[in-house]
């Protein structure tokens, strides 16, 4: 049973499955598809499509040298890597962060954006956008704002609210310039999202739009 009621579109799925998507976009899509059956199966269906194309394709000529590099590369694997033990991860974790995470969310670098809010930062995509997590907690708020950039999000804890309805678990939502929102996590409790920002978010407020070269110039 699906736990999501908002979901990446048909042309976001086909690129993921196609694998031409960006790491920070994947990411968001891979921890989407740990909630969601009804784009397994539609990620499925496409990647079938996939791979019948694929056997149509005429097969191209690989030299011997090639070859031998390859298998070389191969032969200088260190030998132990299946040999590692497996992590302990917390079960709440999705699988395609683990390569992040050590443990739990506990055991990340959280730091305070804002009286209600604090973020986690995971990496760097190569297209410059920013991937992290954050943490809001019940009932607690972030300022309007909008975006210089599309915003990529999936709830992986509890549930937040905007302008444009209510979300939970496993819900992927997308926002870009066209945007504005102030999202309110529910008051039962706090709420983990991971996010990703191609661009920073600009605040519309009067006083808060003071911070906004700031916060560009932190985007760097």
């Amino acid at each position: 049973m699906d736990k999501s009621n908002n979901h990446p579109d048909d042309e976001l799925l086909a690129a993921y499955s196609a694998g031409s998507l960006p790491l920070s976009q994947a990411l968001c899509i891979s921890a989407h598809l740990e909630h969601c059956q009804s784009c397994g199966q539609k990620l499925q269906q496409l990647n079938h499509v996939g791979s019948e194309l694929m056997q149509q394709l005429k097969p191209s000529k690989v030299s011997d040298e090639l070859k031998n590099k390859l298998l070389g590369m191969l032969d200088s694997l260190p030998q132990d890597i299946a040999q590692e033990q497996p992590r302990e991860i917390d079960s709440r974790v999705p699988r395609c962060l683990h390569q992040f995470i050590d443990k739990s969310y506990d055991d990340l670098d959280w730091k305070r954006v804002s009286a209600d809010i604090h973020s986690a930062e995971l990496c760097r995509d190569s297209n410059g956008a920013r991937v992290e997590l954050l943490k809001i907690k019940p009932g607690g708020s972030a300022t309007t704002h909008t975006h210089m950039g599309d915003e990529y999000t999936v709830i992986l804890e509890g549930s937040f609210s905007d302008e444009s309805g209510l979300y939970g678990q496993g819900d992927f939502l997308v926002r870009d310039e066209n945007d504005q929102h102030t999202p309110v996590a529910t008051q039962d409790r706090e709420c983990i999202c991971l996010a990703v920002t191609e661009g920073p978010i600009q605040f519309t407020g009067f006083l808060h739009r003071l911070l906004n070269p700031f916060i560009r110039r932190g985007y760097a």
